[in-house]
């Protein structure tokens, strides 16, 4: 399966420009072959706490847009948008997976949530993973924050081939971002797609590093620091050559964690 990671400069609060960058992007990545197209967190309004601007229903503008870019391009397509909370509820930051003929496959709301840049203040957590089916992957799709927690990536590793981290992590913290991109897909020997933002929003410096890694922990695309597409080639019977040669996730003991 290729996929193709958009590092993506972000316009605050205008979906409609974000929306036509990525719809851009993602043509370019269909013609190079990709079969998945992935965004950061927030791709369509930037990591902002302004709920009033960022949340949408399920039938909104965002959701639909990857639904009929899907469609329109026979590619799979992942990214984060803001869910509407039912009513007397805050709304949750989501990662949605849409496959190529624009259905559903999967949604994530983030559970850890940084209270650092205050989003526990404004966004409600998600309470576990939502594994799906992508190019003959079990994958799982995590957000930012979520990268920080080892446990997490451990309650998947059985099951999960894959793992896309979606984000807006800051440059302040970039070494942390390379580093753990590395540690989770050596400790779960699986794929690790670590895409993030460049540019600024709301006050915050991003700067990229958007990385595709193999469950070696060996980085096989990088990004750097500027608006830019990164894409890979992952193979299923990798991941199943990893675990063979090396079975370390045999000896775990579950019950630590």
């Amino acid at each position: 399966m290729k996929i193709s990671a958009f590092q993506m400069d972000i316009q605050w609060h205008d979906r409609k420009a974000n929306h036509e960058k990525a719809a851009r992007f993602a043509r370019e990545a269909r013609d190079g072959g990709a079969d998945l197209f992935i965004l950061p967190e927030m791709f369509s309004t930037g990591f902002s706490m302004d709920t009033g601007v960022t949340a949408e229903p399920m039938d909104g503008p965002t959701p639909q847009w990857m639904r009929r870019l899907a469609r329109d391009l026979d590619m799979a397509i992942l990214g984060g948008f803001v869910l509407a909370g039912q009513e007397g509820e805050k709304p949750q930051n989501v990662s949605l997976a849409v496959d190529r003929k624009g259905r559903d496959a999967a949604l994530y709301a983030k559970i850890h949530q940084i209270a650092l840049m205050e989003e526990d203040r404004h966004y409600r957590p998600g309470e576990k993973p939502a594994l799906f089916d992508m190019g003959g992957f079990k994958t799982a799709c995590f957000i930012c924050y979520d990268l920080r927690f080892p446990e997490l990536f451990r309650s998947v590793a059985d099951e999960c081939g894959f793992s896309v981290i979606i984000a807006s992590w800051p440059a302040a913290r970039r070494e942390h971002w390379e580093i753990l991109l590395r540690a989770r897909a050596v400790e779960g020997q699986s794929f690790v797609a670590g895409v993030n933002r460049v540019g600024e929003g709301g006050g915050h410096a991003f700067a990229g590093g958007t990385a595709i890694i193999d469950p070696r922990g060996r980085e096989m695309a990088a990004g750097g620091g500027a608006q830019t597409l990164v894409t890979a080639d992952i193979r299923m019977e990798t991941v199943a050559k990893v675990r063979a040669e090396t079975p370390f996730l045999k000896d775990r003991k579950p019950w630590l964690f």
